[in-house]
Protein backbone atom coordinates (compact mmCIF):
# COMPACT_ATOMS: atom_id res chain seq x y z
CA UNK A 1 0.00 0.00 0.00
CA UNK A 2 0.97 3.48 -0.95
CA UNK A 3 0.05 5.93 1.81
CA UNK A 4 0.80 9.79 1.82
CA UNK A 5 0.27 12.03 5.40
CA UNK A 6 0.43 15.91 5.34
CA UNK A 7 2.66 16.29 2.32
CA UNK A 8 3.97 19.45 1.49
CA UNK A 9 5.95 20.61 -1.42
CA UNK A 10 7.73 23.66 -2.68
CA UNK A 11 7.83 25.09 -6.25
CA UNK A 12 11.00 27.70 -5.85
CA UNK A 13 10.17 30.05 -2.64
CA UNK A 14 6.13 29.34 -3.20
CA UNK A 15 4.44 26.57 -1.04
CA UNK A 16 2.35 24.82 -3.81
CA UNK A 17 0.15 22.62 -1.41
CA UNK A 18 -0.13 20.92 1.77
CA UNK A 19 -1.94 18.46 4.05
CA UNK A 20 -2.41 15.93 1.20
CA UNK A 21 -3.46 12.78 1.94
CA UNK A 22 -4.00 9.86 0.78
CA UNK A 23 -3.93 5.85 0.72
CA UNK A 24 -3.68 3.52 -2.17
CA UNK A 25 -4.26 -0.34 -2.03
CA UNK A 26 -3.07 -3.01 -4.69
CA UNK A 27 -4.95 -2.17 -7.97
CA UNK A 28 -6.13 1.56 -6.78
CA UNK A 29 -6.34 4.38 -8.91
CA UNK A 30 -5.98 8.13 -8.13
CA UNK A 31 -7.03 10.65 -10.25
CA UNK A 32 -5.27 14.09 -9.45
CA UNK A 33 -6.95 16.85 -10.98
CA UNK A 34 -6.86 21.27 -10.47
CA UNK A 35 -5.84 23.99 -12.34
CA UNK A 36 -2.33 24.66 -14.24
CA UNK A 37 0.03 25.75 -11.49
CA UNK A 38 -1.71 23.84 -8.59
CA UNK A 39 0.98 21.20 -8.22
CA UNK A 40 -0.12 18.18 -9.75
CA UNK A 41 3.65 17.74 -11.90
CA UNK A 42 5.15 18.66 -8.81
CA UNK A 43 3.49 15.89 -6.24
CA UNK A 44 3.89 13.32 -9.25
CA UNK A 45 7.89 13.94 -9.32
CA UNK A 46 7.80 14.08 -5.30
CA UNK A 47 5.94 10.54 -5.36
CA UNK A 48 8.50 9.39 -7.59
CA UNK A 49 11.11 10.35 -5.30
CA UNK A 50 12.21 12.97 -7.67
CA UNK A 51 11.77 16.02 -5.09
CA UNK A 52 11.42 16.29 -1.05
CA UNK A 53 8.55 16.75 0.39
CA UNK A 54 9.01 20.22 2.49
CA UNK A 55 6.73 17.79 5.31
CA UNK A 56 4.95 14.78 5.62
CA UNK A 57 5.20 10.94 5.02
CA UNK A 58 5.27 8.66 2.25
CA UNK A 59 5.23 4.90 3.03
CA UNK A 60 5.52 1.91 0.91
CA UNK A 61 3.57 -1.26 2.50
CA UNK A 62 4.56 0.73 6.16
CA UNK A 63 8.13 2.00 5.26
CA UNK A 64 9.75 4.88 4.69
CA UNK A 65 8.91 5.00 0.50
CA UNK A 66 11.67 7.71 0.54
CA UNK A 67 14.40 6.04 2.59
CA UNK A 68 16.09 4.21 0.03
CA UNK A 69 15.80 5.61 -3.47
CA UNK A 70 17.16 3.07 -5.58
CA UNK A 71 14.67 0.40 -4.08
CA UNK A 72 12.03 3.07 -4.25
CA UNK A 73 13.10 3.88 -8.27
CA UNK A 74 12.17 0.08 -8.88
CA UNK A 75 8.87 0.83 -7.47
CA UNK A 76 7.88 3.29 -10.26
CA UNK A 77 7.40 3.79 -14.18
CA UNK A 78 7.25 7.44 -14.66
CA UNK A 79 5.57 8.95 -17.78
CA UNK A 80 5.80 12.76 -17.81
CA UNK A 81 4.65 15.18 -20.04
CA UNK A 82 7.88 15.05 -22.40
CA UNK A 83 7.67 11.96 -24.39
CA UNK A 84 11.17 11.01 -24.19
CA UNK A 85 11.45 9.96 -27.52
CA UNK A 86 14.98 9.43 -29.38
CA UNK A 87 14.21 10.83 -33.22
CA UNK A 88 16.97 8.81 -34.59
CA UNK A 89 16.14 5.61 -33.37
CA UNK A 90 13.31 3.16 -34.81
CA UNK A 91 10.10 3.36 -32.11
CA UNK A 92 11.30 -0.56 -31.81
CA UNK A 93 14.82 1.00 -30.80
CA UNK A 94 13.71 3.45 -28.52
CA UNK A 95 11.88 0.64 -26.68
CA UNK A 96 15.21 -1.63 -26.87
CA UNK A 97 16.36 -0.74 -23.67
CA UNK A 98 13.68 -0.59 -21.05
CA UNK A 99 13.16 -4.20 -22.95
CA UNK A 100 16.58 -5.79 -21.97
CA UNK A 101 16.31 -4.18 -18.42
CA UNK A 102 12.74 -5.92 -17.76
CA UNK A 103 13.67 -8.98 -20.24
CA UNK A 104 10.25 -8.04 -22.18
CA UNK A 105 8.98 -7.99 -25.87
CA UNK A 106 9.29 -5.00 -27.78
CA UNK A 107 6.81 -6.31 -29.94
CA UNK A 108 4.40 -7.02 -27.43
CA UNK A 109 4.63 -3.55 -26.27
CA UNK A 110 4.73 -1.98 -29.52
CA UNK A 111 1.27 -4.24 -30.48
CA UNK A 112 -0.01 -3.09 -27.09
CA UNK A 113 -0.26 0.81 -28.41
CA UNK A 114 -0.97 -0.22 -32.04
CA UNK A 115 2.53 0.51 -33.44
CA UNK A 116 3.58 -2.68 -33.93
CA UNK A 117 3.28 -1.86 -38.21
CA UNK A 118 5.24 1.19 -37.59
CA UNK A 119 7.99 -0.79 -35.48
CA UNK A 120 11.25 -0.02 -37.97
CA UNK A 121 10.10 3.49 -39.23
CA UNK A 122 12.52 6.19 -37.43
CA UNK A 123 10.66 8.03 -34.37
CA UNK A 124 10.90 11.23 -36.28
CA UNK A 125 8.44 10.25 -38.78
CA UNK A 126 5.78 9.41 -36.44
CA UNK A 127 2.74 11.70 -35.43
CA UNK A 128 2.85 13.50 -32.14
CA UNK A 129 0.36 11.01 -30.79
CA UNK A 130 2.41 7.62 -31.73
CA UNK A 131 5.22 9.09 -30.01
CA UNK A 132 3.14 9.91 -27.12
CA UNK A 133 2.06 5.87 -27.82
CA UNK A 134 4.95 4.78 -27.70
CA UNK A 135 6.39 6.13 -24.86
CA UNK A 136 3.27 4.74 -23.25
CA UNK A 137 4.77 1.42 -24.59
CA UNK A 138 7.46 1.42 -22.04
CA UNK A 139 4.71 0.87 -19.20
CA UNK A 140 4.07 -2.51 -20.77
CA UNK A 141 7.82 -3.00 -20.50
CA UNK A 142 7.97 -2.10 -17.10
CA UNK A 143 7.23 -4.77 -13.93
CA UNK A 144 6.96 -1.19 -11.39
CA UNK A 145 3.48 -1.91 -9.65
CA UNK A 146 3.20 1.70 -9.35
CA UNK A 147 2.47 3.90 -12.70
CA UNK A 148 2.70 7.75 -12.28
CA UNK A 149 1.25 9.70 -15.43
CA UNK A 150 1.31 13.33 -16.13
CA UNK A 151 -1.27 14.31 -18.76
CA UNK A 152 -0.81 10.12 -20.45
CA UNK A 153 -3.49 10.53 -22.98
CA UNK A 154 -2.38 14.15 -24.36
CA UNK A 155 -2.70 14.05 -28.06
CA UNK A 156 -3.99 10.69 -28.45
CA UNK A 157 -6.75 10.04 -30.27
CA UNK A 158 -10.32 7.99 -29.31
CA UNK A 159 -8.58 4.51 -30.12
CA UNK A 160 -5.50 4.66 -28.13
CA UNK A 161 -7.22 6.43 -25.50
CA UNK A 162 -8.96 2.45 -25.66
CA UNK A 163 -5.71 0.52 -25.61
CA UNK A 164 -4.78 2.77 -23.04
CA UNK A 165 -7.54 1.61 -20.93
CA UNK A 166 -7.20 -1.77 -21.54
CA UNK A 167 -3.18 -1.50 -20.22
CA UNK A 168 -4.46 0.66 -17.03
CA UNK A 169 -6.52 -2.74 -16.02
CA UNK A 170 -4.48 -4.81 -17.15
CA UNK A 171 -1.96 -3.22 -14.29
CA UNK A 172 -4.76 -2.78 -11.93
CA UNK A 173 -6.28 -6.50 -12.09
CA UNK A 174 -2.39 -7.27 -11.78
CA UNK A 175 -2.26 -5.81 -7.94
CA UNK A 176 -0.81 -2.44 -9.72
CA UNK A 177 -1.08 1.27 -8.29
CA UNK A 178 -2.14 4.32 -10.42
CA UNK A 179 -1.69 7.68 -10.15
CA UNK A 180 -2.26 10.06 -13.05
CA UNK A 181 -2.52 13.88 -12.92
CA UNK A 182 -4.88 14.60 -15.98
CA UNK A 183 -7.41 17.48 -17.38
CA UNK A 184 -9.44 15.00 -19.41
CA UNK A 185 -11.42 12.36 -18.91
CA UNK A 186 -9.19 8.64 -18.55
CA UNK A 187 -10.60 5.60 -18.92
CA UNK A 188 -9.90 4.37 -15.46
CA UNK A 189 -12.77 2.59 -13.58
CA UNK A 190 -13.69 3.37 -9.79
CA UNK A 191 -10.51 5.75 -9.29
CA UNK A 192 -10.46 8.17 -6.51
CA UNK A 193 -10.15 11.53 -6.97
CA UNK A 194 -7.59 14.02 -5.15
CA UNK A 195 -8.44 17.68 -6.10
CA UNK A 196 -5.44 20.30 -5.80
CA UNK A 197 -6.25 24.03 -5.19
CA UNK A 198 -4.73 26.38 -7.46
CA UNK A 199 -3.62 28.79 -3.93
CA UNK A 200 -3.13 25.70 -0.97
CA UNK A 201 -5.31 26.98 2.36
CA UNK A 202 -3.55 29.76 4.13
CA UNK A 203 -1.00 29.60 6.06
CA UNK A 204 -1.80 29.63 10.07
CA UNK A 205 0.77 31.97 11.99
CA UNK A 206 4.12 33.47 10.82
CA UNK A 207 7.26 31.98 8.88
CA UNK A 208 6.58 29.06 6.73
CA UNK A 209 2.94 28.34 8.55
CA UNK A 210 1.49 24.91 10.06
CA UNK A 211 1.46 21.65 8.42
CA UNK A 212 0.02 18.55 9.63
CA UNK A 213 3.08 17.97 11.56
CA UNK A 214 3.96 21.02 12.61
CA UNK A 215 6.01 23.90 11.15
CA UNK A 216 6.60 23.86 7.62
CA UNK A 217 10.45 24.17 7.36
CA UNK A 218 12.03 27.05 4.18
CA UNK A 219 11.89 25.50 1.20
CA UNK A 220 14.41 22.30 0.35
CA UNK A 221 16.91 22.03 -2.66
CA UNK A 222 15.87 19.53 -5.00
CA UNK A 223 17.51 16.34 -4.77
CA UNK A 224 21.27 16.10 -6.09
CA UNK A 225 20.55 15.26 -9.95
CA UNK A 226 20.42 11.80 -10.72
CA UNK A 227 18.70 10.46 -7.54
CA UNK A 228 15.97 8.38 -7.52
CA UNK A 229 16.47 8.34 -11.50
Amino acid sequence: MLQASGLAAFRGERLVFRDLDFALEAGGALLLTGPNGAGKSTLLRLLGGLLRPAAGTLTWDGADALADLPAHAQRVAYVGHQDAVKPALTAAENLGFAARLTGGAVHDALEAVGLEELADLPARMLSAGQRRRLALARLVLSRAPLWLLDEPTLGLDAASVQRFGSMLEAHRAAGGLTIAATHLPLPVAEAEELALLSTPPPLAGGGWGEGAAGPLPPPLNPLPHGAGE
